[in-house]
């Protein structure tokens, strides 16, 4: 526990006092306390998870990796990306290189409409311009298409941009604030869990770095028994410290994925994953 809180005492000095940083200096301060946090794991590792910095872990997880819980979501998911709407047309006509390869371009900020844009609000309003109802957003065919779009992008680097656009600075910041803003009954933020105890156990389970947690979502957990979208994940978070979670694809949860994200620059996707 005395370690503990020394941790914590140095993490809270070096947090930046008097004025706000920059997403850059953020993402450089970010990386610095994991590196000094975690010594021994390689930067490009950290896509990993927990797994990244516990060998045991990481040793059970291999083996379940040889026969990945997530195949069968990938499989559903190309066959529904590749399946024509009523009028036609595919999930491909909307995006980028026919949507092949892009998962490292979300969420970006659409500067013309002002907003932080996700793969999978991108994905809904796809279905919805060629004359199809939205998908839920949480799990199931959304997740599975998700899931596909991930792993065509495997290998590609998370260079995720802040525009020139006092919009868009505002939703990171957004994003930034709820990350470490402590919430519910619990008065735990994002960042307790997974920036200053990280590494530190929770009843049996280590709590994972927030550093490249991006890169492999969608994601297939043990505890649903099945696939999951981001916002799935965050909703799940809020509950365990008894706040009430925001709806998914919320104003306030697309940024904080903008944030999150970012954090992960230069980072390798690695989706989907498989995760306890």
């Amino acid at each position: 526990m005395r370690s503990f809180l020394l941790t914590l005492g140095i993490a809270l000095l070096a947090m930046p006092v008097g004025g706000i940083a920059s997403p850059e200096q953020d993402l450089a301060d970010f990386r610095e306390y994991y590196e000094k946090r975690f010594p021994g794991t390689p930067f490009h590792d950290y896509v990993n998870g927990v797994y990244s910095i516990d060998p045991e872990s990481r040793a059970q997880w291999e083996e379940i990796e040889e026969f990945a819980p997530y195949e069968l979501s990938i499989s559903n998911g190309e066959a529904l990306f590749k399946k024509p709407f009523a009028n036609g047309n595919t999930y491909a006509s909307c995006f980028e290189n026919g949507g092949v390869g892009i998962r490292q371009n979300y969420p970006y900020f659409d500067t013309d409409r002002g907003e932080v844009i996700t793969l999978e609000l991108a994905i809904n309003e796809c279905r919805e311009a060629n004359g199809e109802k939205p998908l839920k957003w949480k799990k199931g065919p959304i997740a599975d298409i998700s899931a596909y779009m991930a792993y065509t992008s495997r290998g590609n680097v998370i260079d995720i941009k802040i525009p020139d656009d006092p919009r868009a600075l505002a939703a990171y910041e957004r994003g930034k604030k709820h990350f470490y803003q402590k919430r519910g009954q619990l008065n735990m933020a994002c960042a307790d869990c997974h920036k200053f105890y990280a590494g530190y156990k929770v009843r049996a389970d280590l709590l994972s770095p927030a550093l490249g947690h991006l890169t492999h979502f969608p994601v297939y957990r043990s505890k649903w028994g099945g696939m999951g979208t981001t916002h799935r994940r965050y909703g799940g978070c809020n509950a365990q410290v008894r706040a009430k979670p925001h709806p998914a694809q919320s104003a306030e949860y697309r940024a904080l994925e903008y944030f999150h994200t970012y954090m992960s620059n230069g980072l390798a996707v690695n989706g989907p994953g498989a995760r306890k």
